[in-house]
C-alpha cells in the first residue's frame, strides 16, 4: 500500500509449507505427481490469510503443491523472472514496480482485482477524539503535538509509523505539511497493532499509520485524521506529497510463466476475489483465536463454499 516501493510486517510462523523442489510451469514431479505452487507471504495479517485461503483451495481443490516463503514485496518481484515466485496474493499499487516488472522486463502480469477495498491513512483512538474533537482535521495537529511527545520524537510529537518499507508517504507528510512530529518507525505491523491496544486500553495519546482492511478495527475503535484530499497526480512527486493516500483498488500479481503456463491454478488465483470483511474473518481466527493460517483457512473455505465455489475453474 503506498508510493514507495515495500511493505507492512506481519505475524511470523507463517504456514505449515511443504518444502518442495518443482518449479511452478513444470511438468508433474514424477515422485508426486503433483505440480508446485510458489506463493510469497508478505508481512502483513491480511496477505497471509488471503494466501492461506489460495493455498488451501489450490490443494484441496485442484491438488497442486504450495510452496510459501516470506519476503519482502521488492524482492518478489525481483525473482519473478527466476521462476522462484509465482504468485504476489495482495499488491498495494506499486506503479514503480508494475512499471518496471510487468512493461518493461515482461516478467509478471496483473492477474485482476483481490476484490479488497485498501485504506491507509493516519488514526487516533477514538477516546481522543471524544476529549478533543476538532484533532481529526490535521490543521489542528500542531496544536496537540506535545501529547504525543516520546524520548523517540523529543521535543516535537511522536508520529508511529510501521515498517519503513511500507508504502508511506508520512515523513513527506509532516515536512511539507508543517507539522511540529518527528516520524518514529514501530518495525512492524505487529508493533502497530500493540501500540493501538495500549493507547486505547491506558488512554495514551497516540497518532499513528494504519491500513484496512484489518481485523483489529473490530477490536478497537481508530478515527481517521482528515488530511488534505488526495487527487490524481498530487502524490507523483513522493517529496514533494502534501495530500492523503489514494483508494487502494488491490491486486494479484503473477509471474508471466504462471500466467501462461499455469493452467487451472492460474485460473483460481485470477477468479479470487472477496471482501475486507472475509479477510478480516481469517485473519482473526488466526491472530485472536490462535489457528494456524492452514486451519483458519480450511476454516472459513467451510463456511464460506457459496463464496468460492465459482473460483474453482471447471
Amino acid at each position: 500500500m503506498r508510493t514507495k516501493t515495500l511493505t507492512k510486517t506481519l505475524v511470523a510462523p507463517l504456514v505449515a509449507v511443504l518444502l518442495l523442489t518443482a518449479c511452478s510451469g513444470e511438468e508433474p514431479d514424477p515422485s508426486s505427481g503433483k505440480k508446485t505452487i510458489n506463493i510469497d507471504i508478505h508481512a502483513w495479517d491480511g496477505y497471509a490469510a488471503q494466501a492461506a485461503v489460495l493455498a488451501h483451495l489450490l490443494e484441496h481443490e485442484l491438488g497442486y503443491e504450495v510452496r510459501m516463503r516470506e519476503m519482502k514485496e521488492n524482492d518478489s518481484w525481483k525473482d519473478f523472472a527466476a521462476g522462484k515466485v509465482d504468485v504476489i496474493v495482495e499488491n498495494w499499487g506499486h506503479p514503480d514496480l508494475k512499471k518496471e516488472f510487468i512493461e518493461d522486463k515482461k516478467a509478471a502480469v496483473s492477474a485482476g482485482l483481490t476484490g479488497n477495498k485498501g485504506v491507509i491513512g493516519w488514526y487516533v483512538p477514538e477516546w481522543m477524539v471524544k476529549k478533543y474533537p476538532d484533532i481529526t482535521n490535521w490543521r489542528n495537529l500542531n496544536k496537540y503535538a506535545s501529547l504525543f511527545k516520546t524520548p523517540e520524537s523529543g521535543e516535537a510529537g511522536q508520529f508511529l509509523a510501521g515498517d519503513p518499507t511500507f508504502v508511506t508517504n508520512d515523513e513527506a507528510l509532516v515536512k511539507n505539511l508543517g507539522l511540529n512530529f518527528k516520524v518514529v518507525y514501530s518495525g512492524s505491523e505487529a508493533a502497530l497493532i500493540k501500540a493501538a491496544q495500549d493507547a486505547t486500553k491506558n488512554k495514551k495519546p497516540l497518532l499513528m499509520y494504519f491500513y484496512e482492511p484489518q481485523w483489529l478495527f473490530a477490536k478497537v475503535k481508530l478515527v481517521k485524521i482528515n488530511l488534505p484530499p488526495y487527487a490524481i497526480g498530487c502524490d507523483a512527486d513522493t517529496a514533494k506529497v502534501a495530500c492523503d493516500y489514494p483508494p487502494y483498488l488491490l491486486d494479484k500479481i503473477v509471474s508471466r510463466s504462471f500466467a501462461e503456463k499455469g493452467g487451472k491454478a492460474y485460473e483460481l488465483v485470477r477468479n479470487f476475489s472477496w471482501s475486507n470483511d472475509n479477510q478480516n474473518a481469517v485473519a482473526s481466527d488466526m491472530i485472536n483465536n490462535r489457528l494456524t493460517p492452514a486451519q483458519a483457512a480450511e476454516r472459513w473455505a467451510a463456511d464460506n463454499k457459496i463464496v468460492w465455489k465459482e473460483w474453482i475453474p471447471r
